[in-house]
């Protein structure tokens, strides 16, 4: 984005310069100064739609300064969950910027707001006062170049989800369409980042990785990774499933021959008892 403080009118005659007019401008990064909300267990990347619930007094202050000055959000997770009152050292550095679509107070004094992820940004100037916690902060723009090999790296990831998806039950099978309609790496990993089970720690690393293709390829190590994970919990189910069938089966079987010994049990007694009967009814020589 250019910027027009930054033209160079009065520049000495035969100065040479570094970069052509307009070039360093572009590839600068907007800063703003928003409101921040700390996260609890939850990463937002772009594009993904979240509602939330939020109750503490300076999270909702900061949410209403959001829809008052209808500007952005700055969201970032928490390093701990069980934080209270979260300062600066208390959260991650990389976050993202997002929208808010809609907010509703609800009776208990909570907010039930619904947030739209924009774009990843990093905090510059933490800045937290009574009221709320503010921030100023740079988006971080993707630097996407088109190669042969990123372009294997997308249909590597595409695939690999494809299986994970037949793994795990918990992802609609029409997610896999959305996957396959994606050609933008970036938005491609963002995607199927938010629909993976992994640990807080591992989302925020990929959040936090600003090359397209370095961010496919850890997630491509983390996705194979999960897989193995959940081709060894179906083995387990499997093997436990069996041992239960055969342990069922076990049971009914001496089940049924308990009863089985038991009915011919009273029918020997009631043999026996006959016999008696008829030996001292008989007529004694």
């Amino acid at each position: 984005m250019s910027n027009s403080k930054n033209d160079s009118k009065n520049e000495p005659k035969g100065e040479l310069k570094s970069e052509p007019k307009g070039e360093k401008d572009s590839r600068r990064s907007m800063r703003m100064k928003v409101p921040l909300l700390p996260l609890r267990d939850v990463i937002i990347f772009p594009h993904m739609v979240v509602p939330l619930f939020v109750g503490r007094e300076k999270s909702i202050n900061a949410l209403e300064e959001c829809v008052n000055k209808k500007v952005d959000l700055f969201l970032v997770a928490q390093r701990q969950a069980t934080t209270v009152s979260p300062s600066e050292k208390d959260i991650f550095t990389v976050g993202t910027l997002g929208s808010i679509l809609q907010i509703l107070r609800l009776p208990d004094n909570t907010v039930k707001v619904l947030i739209e992820g924009k774009k990843r940004a990093r905090i510059v100037e933490y800045c937290e006062t009574d009221r709320m916690i503010e921030a100023e902060v740079e988006e971080l723009v993707d630097i996407v170049e088109s190669t042969v090999e990123l372009e294997a790296l997308v249909r590597s990831l595409k695939a690999t989800f494809e299986n994970y998806v037949k793994l795990n039950k918990r992802i609609p099978p029409e997610m896999l369409m959305s996957v396959n309609t994606i050609e933008d790496p970036s938005r491609l990993a963002d995607l199927i980042v938010a629909h993976l089970n992994l640990k807080l720690e591992d989302k925020q690393e990929i959040l936090e990785v600003q090359d397209p293709s370095k961010r496919l390829e850890k997630l491509l190590q983390l996705m194979q990774g999960e897989i193995e994970i959940l081709q060894v919990e179906r083995r387990i189910r499997s093997r436990v499933k069996k041992q239960m069938e055969r342990s069922q089966k076990e049971y009914y079987l001496n089940e049924h021959m308990q009863a089985i010994q038991k009915e011919l049990g009273k029918k020997t007694s009631l043999k026996l008892s006959c016999r008696q009967s008829r030996s001292r009814s008989a007529p004694k020589p």
